[in-house]
């Protein structure tokens, strides 16, 4: 007959209901069930408990530490009172007290930030914020109230797409996009109730900054040397998330390492790694300007009568930008076929493009098929350049134009001028410039910058909804952008 094996008996500190012995008997804490549910606080407890805390289940006058989730030091006040009457507890906690002590193994000291905060006003006082669900029913604000919030989330934003998590990315632009659209800063989280694209998580970063100044996610992720490496190498034209992703993990964080890596760049990346310093800076309105009137010289000569209107963020009235768009068409449909060409051919010819690539007009199908994958927002004939901005240009004085009623410039040849005096003052003009630009040579100055400019074609069939896409914002086109697939597929 085999012996019974005997269990080994392993001295612990554990008491019998399988705890810690109370650590700090001056701590007694009471987690309140109110908002917080059930199954989280007995949970939570439990934990407490394990970490050596006393922990109450029930309510008494001995309780030292009242802890609660979502909810301010009023509610949890009128709570109180109706459990007990006289004195209330010494703290009044937010649950990130509890948690940061579990970590910690003790109790840490009681910070400002974890105070229940003061309800000042009633809840029907309070004024709740009201925005439209759709991010195209709202517009798009220049005058933004909530700078602070926005950026955090922005840059959350930018860090989840550089990490090709796109719906993240999605999601705290949609946040940040409400935000914009707010008539006057966010103080309370309570004020936020009920607005749409404001998720967990971006809730989460907000109230880290209403309560703290700033978010602590946001500051770490600027820190991070993987976000500021994608930052560098996404900043060069050319290069998107996973190319910049495959040179990180290849030890390439920078400019110069990239130079000296011998990697193989194709036209585009060329282009942008020599002309980075002036594409990462940003483009003033001014400059758009002189550049539209180059645009404008260019179509007048190839299609007079020819439409085109500065599009993207100048034309909701930003003062700058990262580049600069502009969308064409003819009143008269068809006229607008092979135009793209022509243009692109006579800035060549001028020396205004430092680089450029077109694609073709794919939003009617030729015998051949579409020219490539369905992209409803960008089937149209569309030039992707680097422009070569002189100082010259800049001086130039405003070309002749006429106004339409819907705003577009309609391009026209201009009548020459049959006196003498207007063609010396012109010459006299130009030697003014000359005499500008050799003393810019003399002081050391580079004459010209590089500028990033689209130009897209449209029929005038398609050309208000380009228009309206082409114009942004972002957030909105994106949202234009799910709305058409769902027509058109």
């Amino acid at each position: 007959m085999v012996p019974l094996k005997r269990r080994k008996v392993v001295p612990s500190r554990v008491g019998s209901a399988g705890t810690e012995p109370n650590k700090f008997p001056q701590v007694i804490l009471f987690l309140l069930e109110r908002k917080m549910g059930a199954s989280r606080r007995a949970f939570l407890s439990q934990l407490g408990r394990k970490k050596g805390f006393q922990v109450e289940e029930l309510f008494s006058e001995s309780v030292t530490h009242v802890i609660s989730e979502n909810n301010c030091g009023a509610e949890v006040r009128t709570w109180l009172d109706s459990q007990v009457r006289g004195g209330t507890p010494a703290h009044l906690l937010d649950i990130s007290w509890y948690t940061e002590s579990m970590k910690a193994g003790h109790p840490v000291e009681i910070l400002d930030r974890h105070k229940l905060q003061e309800q000042q006003t009633s809840q029907a006082e309070v004024v709740v914020f009201s925005v439209p669900s759709y991010a195209c029913q709202r517009r798009s604000t220049l005058e933004n109230h909530n700078a602070v919030l926005t950026d955090a989330l922005a840059l959350l934003a930018e860090n989840a797409e550089l990490s090709e998590e796109e719906g993240r990315g999605v999601a705290f632009r949609r946040a940040a996009a409400v935000l914009k659209a707010l008539p006057r800063p966010v103080t309370s989280m309570t004020e936020l109730r009920g607005l749409p694209c404001l998720g967990d998580h971006s809730l989460r970063v907000i109230k880290d900054i209403l309560e703290n100044g700033a978010s602590s996610e946001a500051e770490s992720t600027k820190q991070s040397e993987r976000y500021k490496a994608l930052k560098v190498l996404t900043g060069i034209f050319g290069v998107g998330a996973k190319t910049a992703d495959r040179w990180i993990r290849e030890g390439i964080l920078g400019l110069q390492q990239l130079q000296e890596s011998g990697q193989t760049l194709n036209r585009a990346q060329q282009a942008g790694l020599e002309h980075y310093d002036d594409l990462n800076q940003p483009v003033t309105k001014a400059d758009a300007d002189v550049i539209s009137e180059i645009v404008e010289r260019a179509v007048v000569s190839v299609l007079p009568g020819a439409q085109m209107t500065l599009i993207g963020g100048f034309r909701r009235g930003k003062q700058s930008g990262h580049d600069v768009d502009f969308l064409i068409t003819h009143p008269e449909e068809g006229r607008e076929v092979g135009l793209m060409p022509k243009v692109v051919s006579w800035l060549e010819s001028q020396g205004f493009l430092l680089y450029q690539k077109t694609t073709r007009n794919s939003y009617l199908e030729s015998k051949d098929g579409p020219g490539r994958p369905s992209s409803n927002m960008d089937r149209f004939e569309r030039c992707f350049s680097i422009f070569k901005l002189t100082e010259k240009e800049r001086r130039r004085t405003k070309h002749p134009e006429t106004a339409t009623e819907n705003g577009l410039r309609t391009v026209s040849t201009p009548e020459p001028d049959p006196h003498s005096r207007v063609q010396i003052s012109e010459r006299s003009r130009c030697e003014d410039e000359e005499l500008e630009v050799d003393q810019t040579k003399q002081a050391g100055h580079k004459l010209w910058r590089a500028v990033r400019v689209d130009l897209v074609v449209s029929p005038i069939s398609q050309f208000a909804f380009a228009l309206l896409g082409w114009t942004g914002s972002k957030v909105s086109l994106q949202r234009r952008t799910n709305i058409s697939e769902l027509e058109f597929n």
